[in-house]
Order: C-alpha cells, then structure tokens, then sequence
C-alpha cells in the first residue's frame, strides 16, 4: 500500500463553468465563482457559446479567479459526456482548436489562460484509450509546453502527460463516486452522483488533508489531488460549494489557485 500523503496547508477549488448556450441555461456561475479559486470554461463543443465564454471570462477576471479551458467532445445533445468513435487525429485538432478559441476571446478580456481541462467523455472513457491520450497532450503541448494539464492521478492521461514530459495538475471530485480502480464510476451507478453538501465536504476534507478518498466499494484510494472540482451542472453545485469551502477553511486550509 502507497504512503498516505502529507496533508497540505492549501487547495485548489475549480469549478466547471459557462456551460449555458443561447437562452439555454446551465448552472449559476454567478453564485458559484465566489466561492472558487479557479474555474474550467466550456469551449463550444460540449457546451458555451462565445458570449457565455466572454461573461465567464469576464467574471472570472473581476473576481480575480485562475481559468482555464475545458474542450469536450462536439456532443451538445449529450453534453460531451456519450462516448464517440473518434480519431487522434481528430481530438488532436479538436481540442487545440478550443483552447485556441477560448485563450482569443480571453485575450481580448485581458485573462491568461492557466490551465487545460478535458470535459465529460474525453475526459473518460475516450480520454482513457492511449492513443487518444496521447493525442490530447499533443493538442495542449501545441498550444503551450508549459500548459498544465488537469488529470485524474494514474490515468492514462496522467501516464501521457508525464512520458511527454509536460506539466499536470492532479484532481480529486469530492461529489463524484471513485470505482476502485481510481475513474470514476459511471453515472448510471448508485453513489456516483454525490449531491448532498454535508458527505461532498467530508470527501473534500478527507482528500485535502489525507490525500486519499473512499471509493464506492469501500476501497481507500491515494490521490493526493493539488486541485478539487465541483461540477458546475451538479443542481447542488451552490450548496457544494459552499459546504465544501467552509470544511476546509474551517481545516485551517487556504483556497488558492495552483
């Protein structure tokens, strides 16, 4: 069994964000941003259009909060989280085209990228398979080398990341169940949504000061997550937010963007 790693003294809390299109809305990132250090900005694909794209950039840049891009796969019906039968080729393109679009609209706002986050499927199951990985790190490494990656610790993406040498920042999701081999358990299971505040606080506490999270079977797995995410999408995400901050201020740990 892995040592327990040491408990740190701050951490990073993102949100994925400006996932609304047209007069459809998706989440309150105006109630959520406050409560964050660094938020993941739909690129078009899955979710956001330019507009939303610009007012997130532009709340983001008020509340003086780290952001990030977040590419997904080009589903909007199935909000980028269906596996598709995609090529490297085409993620590659794919996701350097996001992030190429949102750092435009964030350069005209006066933002700086921080970040790369893939959303939904490409982030698992698709973003599992070694090629599409491979590719995925490509696509952000073209954009910048020194781009960190947000990634689940020992995925293949994580594996990816780290043969190319490029930078990552390792995740923990206190409201999403964990299957004991480290991904997350599909939607579709019992505990794989966590939507009440107080169990997502213990999770977020646990993965703050342990570095470790109880996984759906009872399995203790050792993450040592640098960043905790709150699904912007999540109906509770507000309430999330909010318990999960005050749990870990009141830990004693800084929130902070990495």
């Amino acid at each position: 069994m892995e040592p327990a790693p040491q408990c740190g003294t701050a951490v990073d809390l993102n949100v994925d964000a400006g996932e609304s299109f047209g007069p459809w809305r998706m989440g309150n990132d105006e109630a959520v941003f406050p409560l964050v250090s660094t938020v993941n900005v739909a690129c078009g694909f899955h979710a956001g259009d330019p507009s939303t794209m610009v007012d997130a950039l532009r709340l983001a840049k008020r509340l003086g909060l780290a952001v990030g891009a977040h590419p997904g796969l080009p589903d909007r019906v199935g909000f980028g989280r269906r596996a598709m039968a995609v090529s490297p080729r085409e993620v590659h393109d794919d996701v350097l085209y996001q992030i190429g679009a949102l750092a435009a609209l964030a350069r005209g706002v006066g933002v700086q990228l921080s970040h790369a986050k893939m959303h939904g499927a490409l982030w698992s199951p698709v973003g599992d398979e070694p090629e599409i990985a491979e590719a995925i790190v490509r696509a952000v490494n073209d954009f910048d080398p020194e781009l960190p990656l947000f990634v689940n610790p020992r995925s293949e993406l994580d594996g990816a990341a780290g043969r190319a040498g490029h930078p990552v920042v390792r995740e923990g999701f206190p409201e999403r169940g964990y299957l004991a081999d480290g991904h997350l358990a599909p939607r579709r299971l019992d505990g794989a949504v966590i939507d009440d505040p107080a169990v997502a606080a213990r999770r977020a506490l646990q993965m703050a000061t342990e570095g470790t999270v109880t996984a759906v079977d009872g399995t203790t797995l050792h993450l040592a997550p640098e960043t905790l995410c709150i699904h912007g999408d999540n109906p509770a995400a507000f309430e999330i937010a909010t318990e999960v901050r005050s749990a870990l201020t009141s830990a004693g740990i800084a929130i902070r963007a990495v």
